[in-house]
């Protein structure tokens, strides 16, 4: 099996903090999501989570005019440039201080940060080249009496406008300009959270979070004894000390602002939390702590409109460049909504599990993804494009297991609110709901693979309950365990239930058969988690020890063990007593499951690592680390003495307390809670798996973790896998041999030297005509390369017919061939089954829509003809015209 597996995307969170940016073009959004930054593309409707992380959670994100560059900025103030098409990081920095507000100059030639009371603007370093000393300091600008909150540049990139916690904003040069001093705009009586220039920059808007707006214009008059003289504006000195051309017009800093009008939200028992201007179409759009926003047209102050679109405060807001699209972020919910005002209409709207995600489940096609969380929500993911697309919230309490039915239409979900119910991924209902005669708590699940019989097991009572589908009855309940039920797994034969749980045992169960009487098998210590192998013939049990036992279904009896512990052991929490090495007693892995092929077995835990085991040899073939954020407990290895204070590490100190505001600063917790909410006892989260599940195609797998649902899938541009090499097969030759009209040879060529673009060369430059006659001369070792090739490429290509030909030849020559082999190539078959079935679908809903499209032009013609009173061929005719 390959073990090659990269980190391909992050679904299960859409935003967590800081400020979300649209891209120059519009057409995508970023988003910050923990320590990664994930790209919502509106168009395509597809997203991604740049691969690189930050070492805390991001604070604030900046992107630059031309979209090449992106600045990252954690909490602490250490910063990552990322060259942002390509997704790799550039150069780092430490700004030693924690960044609020980040913006580039709309030229791209320098950035601002907020640096506490101070700003810097920094020369913005090249993507091309690689310097020693990228970062270059420009000046840095005092002034304020407070922290300062935000920066926003001019659009000719000479001046820019900065917001304080002293309710002050403040206009500074970029250049030093004679005879200019920093302009002070006061009046405000709260913290002014952001300013504006205007598209001709004659006005300024300043926005404060008691809900006041300042308009800021030249002023008209002046006395006769003030010293600034009005003729300033025309005859002063344009020429600075960086030599800038004399023939620049400095009027903004020259001209006398002053307060031209004071307006004010009128929102009752509300705070403005965020704000951004649309200087062309002169729009303000405004986020409240109620989770309003509204829009008002400047300088008139005329509101277009206000909605509620969160339960909880607009942490962010952005507006693309056309102004036709509105982002919002709301942290507390993991939310974000983007929103088109013109329409009054949702182009996204995606919102994460409110806490935890307790376990998730691959459907039979690997397409979508099923997860439950703590909040009682079961959620559906596609998979490719990484959005949810359906949320079933009937639930009451944490969703403890969720897995899919074979057919792959009707989802099961297991739950502590003592229910398990079933939903039609049709109609997406709750069409059953099971139960048990006395309240219990669901903490496993298992479907048989007809899909009929359903099993929970309890918390509570230690059994085991099973339920038919068809007629929702309880069948039966198996009675043996004397400790709560850990996990439950069907054979895929569906003749055995494996039962795990903490009484040290593992129990096979004959659920069809007359005798319930089962012999169970003692492990090494409490069960947590159980799978079966695809074939059916071994059971892997996981233990709080660290340890995977195999148990043989035939023999009944333990057959190897694999001691995880210290695989699994690493990361350091902050009052932990013990170093990371030394703490492997508490590592444990708590889900497992199977390859598709079986030879190879993926454990996570209570851990920041996932471990794929080789079965047969029983020995670590990789590890994968979840997330290296700091700002999760258990992800550094050494404690940092600098940060040890005489009340324990300062970052194990609560600090709520100190927000500003009044909602952020409630302890709202229960006392003692552990999951659920953020209490007192825990409020920094864990770095750990909660359920691990790998595709049916074998070619990703899934993790539910505390950042989120983390996708890896093998990473085929770093595979090289030549296969019977020689001098004379090169690049060059394989092209020649393709001009000379011998399709096969060529073909066979590609192959051996393994190469994905001199593959899919090849193979479509087949005429459609001789793909049966080049399929039939295949070597037989060629074809699963082929096959698997066949299902990338579906994925990826328009031409339908053309792969349904190759499919069609390759399974009629080599049929036989490929069911003596079905076992190896069940990740080969599964991935052409989820590409013609994306065929299907895609087929299917151009036929619904043409036949719309007919039945809509056929209508209109009978319309016609009644209103026109014309004969039939007249309006054929007619109509034939129109068309």
């Amino acid at each position: 099996m390959k073990s090659n597996f990269a980190f391909q995307n992050l679904c299960g969170t859409v935003y967590r903090q800081g400020n979300v940016v649209f891209t120059p073009d519009g057409n995508s959004v970023l988003s910050p999501v923990g320590n990664r930054v994930s790209v919502f593309d509106l168009v395509n409707n597809k997203s991604r989570t740049l691969a690189f992380e930050n070492r805390k959670n991001i604070a604030c994100i900046a992107l630059s005019p031309d979209g090449q560059l992106l600045l990252s900025i954690d909490q602490d103030g250490r910063a990552l440039l990322v060259h942002f098409r390509k997704g790799t990081t550039l150069h780092h920095i430490t700004f030693k201080a924690p960044v609020s507000h980040a913006a580039f100059s709309p030229d791209g030639k320098y950035f601002a940060i907020t640096h506490g009371q101070q700003v810097q603007v920094w020369e913005t370093p090249s993507a091309i080249a690689r310097e020693f000393a990228p970062f270059v300091l420009h000046r840095t600008y005092t002034g304020h009496a407070g922290d300062v909150v935000s920066i926003c540049w001019s659009k000719t990139s000479r001046y820019f406008i900065t917001t304080s916690k002293d309710m002050t904003a403040r206009l500074y040069t970029l250049h030093p300009v004679e005879g200019f001093q920093p302009k002070k705009f006061g009046g405000h009586r709260d913290v002014v959270i952001a300013a504006f220039f205007s598209d001709d920059e004659k006005t300024i808007y300043t926005v404060s979070r008691d809900g006041a707006v300042f308009t800021w214009a030249a002023k008209k008059a002046i006395d006769e004894d003030d010293s600034d003289v009005e003729m300033d504006i025309l005859d002063a000195p344009s020429t600075s000390a960086s030599g800038l051309n004399n023939s620049i017009d400095h009027t903004v800093a020259y001209t006398r602002w002053g307060i031209h009008g004071r307006h004010f939200f009128n929102q009752p028992g509300t705070k403005t939390v965020c704000a951004t201007f649309h200087p062309r179409t002169s729009l303000l759009i405004v986020g409240f702590s109620t989770g309003v926003f509204g829009l008002w047209e400047m300088p008139d102050f005329t509101p277009i409109h206000t909605l509620s679109i969160s339960n909880e405060k607009i942490s962010s807001v952005a507006v693309n460049p056309s102004g036709e699209w509105l982002a919002f972020g709301a942290s507390k919910l993991g939310q974000l909504l983007v929103w088109e005002w013109q329409s009054e209409s949702y182009v996204l709207k995606q919102q994460g599990h409110y806490y935890d995600m307790n376990t998730l489940a691959y459907s039979a096609d690997g397409q979508n993804i099923a997860t439950g969380g703590e909040d009682g929500k079961v959620k559906l993911w596609n998979a490719t494009s990484g959005f949810c697309f359906v949320t079933f919230p009937e639930h009451s309490a944490g969703i403890s297991a969720v897995e899919f039915a074979k057919g792959g239409q009707v989802l099961f979900s297991a739950s502590l609110d003592g229910t398990v119910r079933a939903f039609d991924l049709v109609r997406y209902r709750n069409f059953r709901t099971f139960t048990s005669p006395t309240p219990v708590q669901f903490s496993s699940l298992a479907v048989d693979p007809s899909g009929d019989v359903v099993c929970a097991g309890s918390l509570d009572t230690f059994e085991i309950y099973m339920w038919s589908v068809q007629t929702g009855k309880l069948l039966d309940i198996l009675s043996g365990h004397t400790a709560p039920v850990s996990g439950l797994a069907f054979s895929p034969t569906g003749n055995q239930l494996a039962s795990s749980s903490w009484d040290r045992s593992v129990r096979l169960w004959s659920v069809f058969g007359r005798s319930r009487a089962t012999d169970p098998v003692t492990v090494s210590s409490e069960a947590t988690a159980i799978a079966f192998r695809p074939d059916g013939k071994e059971v892997c049990a996981s233990t709080l020890d660290g340890q995977l036992t195999f148990i043989s279904i035939p023999e009944g009896e333990i057959t190897s063990v694999v001691e995880g512990r210290k695989d699994i052991s690493g990361g350091r929490k902050i009052d932990d007593r013990r170093s990371a090495a030394n703490n492997a007693a508490s590592k444990y892995f708590n889900s497992i499951t199977y390859t598709a092929d079986g030879a190879c077995i993926i454990a996570g835990g209570s851990s920041k690592y996932v471990v794929i085991y080789d079965v047969r040899e029983g020995v670590m073939v990789k590890k994968f680390q979840i997330s290296e954020n700091l700002s999760l407990d258990g992800t550094q290895e050494l404690l940092d003495s600098r940060k040890m204070t005489s009340a324990g590490p300062i970052d194990g100190i609560d600090t709520t307390g100190d927000a500003s505001d009044l909602e952020d600063r409630l302890d709202v917790s229960l006392p003692g809670a552990q999951r659920g909410d953020l209490s007192k006892r825990r409020y920094r989260r864990e770095a750990r798996t909660m359920c691990v599940r790998f595709s049916a195609t074998g070619r990703s797998w899934a993790a539910a973790s505390t950042e989120g649902l983390l996708i890896y899938s093998l990473d085929e541009s770093a595979t090289f896998d030549p296969f019977d090499l020689s001098l004379d097969l090169t690049p060059e030759t394989i092209l020649q041999t393709l001009a000379d009209g011998d399709h096969l040879v060529a073909f066979i060529m590609a192959l051996r030297l393994s190469e994905l673009p001199l593959i899919q060369r090849t193979y479509e430059s087949t005429p459609p005509t001789d793909i049966r006659l080049v399929a039939q001369q295949l070597p037989q070792i060629y074809v699963p390369q082929v096959l698997r090739f066949i299902a990338h490429h579906i994925e990826r290509s328009p031409h339908v017919e053309f792969d349904l030909l190759w499919v069609a030849a390759i399974l009629t020559c080599h049929g036989r061939y490929l069911r003596e082999r079905r076992q190896e190539m069940g990740a080969a078959f599964r991935g052409l089954m989820k590409g013609l079935m994306g065929f299907e679908s895609s087929v299917t809903k151009l036929t619904e829509e043409n036949n719309f499209s007919l039945d809509y032009i056929l209508a209109q013609a009978e319309l016609a003809k009644k209103l026109n009173g014309v004969n039939g061929d007249e309006m054929n005719g007619g109509m034939e015209i129109s068309i």
